[in-house]
């Protein structure tokens, strides 16, 4: 072998362990990474109890939560085990569900156990019962995609979507699957 040749490889084996060393040297452990905030609600509120007037200075609207977090600049408001009650002239509606986003003081969202009660005396309709439920406050409306199941004092109805007006308790199913009616 020449020398020219040991020259060469001394030479690419000394660049290979230049390039290559701090890869050796690197430890296995990855640094932490903290989770990526989006974004930070402007203020927080814990066990909330809040009530809402119209323009006519009658209750529009309660709210309860375990929590709430409201996002100004975003434009909607989060909570957690919230209980929405509505009302207006002829019914009064109590919404409860695991979570909820309010959207500009006019669309709710609520997600998980979802659970409408009229809080009518002998109305036809005691509870709707859906894993997700839109609501419209100021126009009181209800609908979901989702499959819902409506109980009354005899009756049970099981369907796939809704379309309901809480003034006056107008419910329309989009895909009725079953209806069972008890006796009294």
């Amino acid at each position: 072998m020449n020398a020219a040749r040991v020259i060469l490889s001394v030479l690419f084996i000394g660049c290979m362990v230049w390039l290559w060393y701090p890869y050796f040297t690197q430890s296995n452990v990855a640094p932490e990474q903290e989770p990526e905030v989006i974004a930070k609600p402007d203020y927080t509120a814990i066990e909330l109890k809040q009530t809402t007037y119209d323009e006519q200075g009658k209750i529009s609207h309660k709210v309860t939560a375990a929590k709430m977090e409201l996002y100004q600049q975003l434009g909607f408001t989060f909570f957690e085990k919230p209980i929405f009650t509505l009302y207006n002239e002829t019914q009064t509606w109590r919404i409860n569900a695991d979570e909820a986003t309010l959207y500009e003081d006019k669309q709710l969202i609520l997600e998980g156990n979802v659970v409408a009660k009229n809080l009518v005396d002998n109305a036809m309709i005691d509870n709707i019962n859906a894993d997700n439920i839109e609501v419209d406050i100021k126009a009181l409306t209800m609908r979901s995609e989702q499959p819902v199941v409506v109980t009354g004092p005899n009756l049970k109805i099981v369907g796939k979507g809704l379309e309901a007006d809480l003034k006056t308790a107008v419910i329309k199913l989009i895909n009725h699957t079953r209806t069972i009616y008890y006796d009294q």
